[in-house]
């Protein structure tokens, strides 16, 4: 390994940590509230506040911002790059709505698995910023061991008498994820800047939560009244994290390995959340223990080198 890769990878892992516990803590904010949007709202709401401080107070945040001005006015961003805080917009949303009844391994498998098969398309079609990258064995088996876990999940007892949607959205959320990286990958190359990329992903998916909340409380009446626990609004200042972590150990593990990382992360600290902290519809800590495994295999088997006739 390079020198600085070891501590890199444990920032990968780190990101898969933050990312499961911003999944528990905007799932029990929705959850306090009984009003998903409005969490989902609140949280992207406080990242966006961090990363507008932080676009100020930093030069190179400042001179991302100028360089975006620019592109937009002169049209060389065009107007699809700006649009990727919409899948994460939709994973906040899906978090506050159902983590606090499917728990965060169910979620989790299910997001592993999207990511995988929507990564591998486009990939395909070379949407991401590194161009076309060619469908591999290994990728393609990987992504069918990833689906197999979620359908393991979700024929456990405990889940047959979740919502059908419930089950679904995660592996939605995923794909979307898959996106959003891909778009935010080539926004942050146009504009030289990922504190400016990351800025606008949460401006776009905080307008579209803002307007999602609104409309929801004028159809349903308000939410219950806002919880006085701190640590459930903390879903923005992890998800700000997590996004600066990856900015800063991507260049040492590539984006491969620091994926692979971040999905060891993320599903053992799933596992145990569920365990030490259970909802409705988590699966039992064997079945958590074995599900998880099987996605982080197919994880794996996703970045092995091509496998060759």
């Amino acid at each position: 390994m390079t020198s600085g890769r070891p501590l890199a990878m444990v920032g990968a892992v780190a990101i898969g940590v933050l990312t499961a516990l911003q999944a528990r803590v905007n799932g029990s904010l929705g959850a306090s509230l009984e009003d998903g949007f409005v969490a989902a709202a609140v949280s992207f709401g406080s990242g966006l506040v961090i990363l507008v401080v932080l676009s100020l107070a930093v030069p190179a945040g400042r001179r991302g911002l100028r360089v975006l001005r620019e592109g937009v006015r002169e049209r060389s961003v065009p107007w699809w790059m700006l649009i990727g805080g919409f899948a994460g917009a939709f994973s906040v949303a899906t978090q506050s709505l159902t983590v606090a009844v499917i728990g965060v391994s169910l979620f989790t498998v299910g997001m592993v698995a999207g990511q995988a098969v929507n990564g591998l398309i486009l990939d395909r079609v070379g949407f991401g910023p590194a161009g076309v990258v060619a469908v591999t064995m290994s990728r393609v088996a990987g992504g069918s061991i990833a689906i197999g876990a979620v359908l393991w999940s979700v024929s456990a007892d405990s889940s047959r008498e979740v919502p059908g949607w419930m089950l679904v959205l995660p592996f939605l959320v995923g794909a979307g994820i898959a996106w959003q990286q891909a778009t935010n990958g080539r926004l942050r190359r146009r504009v030289g800047s990922a504190l400016t990329a990351t800025a606008v992903n949460f401006a776009g998916g905080t307008l579209v939560l803002v307007i999602a909340a609104a409309v929801h409380v004028a159809l349903a009446g308000p939410p219950r009244a806002f919880p006085s626990d701190p640590w459930l609004y903390a879903g923005g200042a992890l998800g700000v994290a997590y996004i600066f972590i990856g900015a800063a150990v991507v260049h040492r593990t590539g984006v491969l390995l620091m994926g692979l990382g971040a999905v060891v992360g993320q599903l053992t600290t799933s596992v145990a959340l569920d365990a030490l902290w259970p909802t409705p519809a988590s699966p039992s800590l064997p079945l958590g223990l074995a599900v998880s495994a099987v996605a982080l295999v197919g994880a794996a088997v996703a970045v092995v080198p091509r496998w060759r006739r």
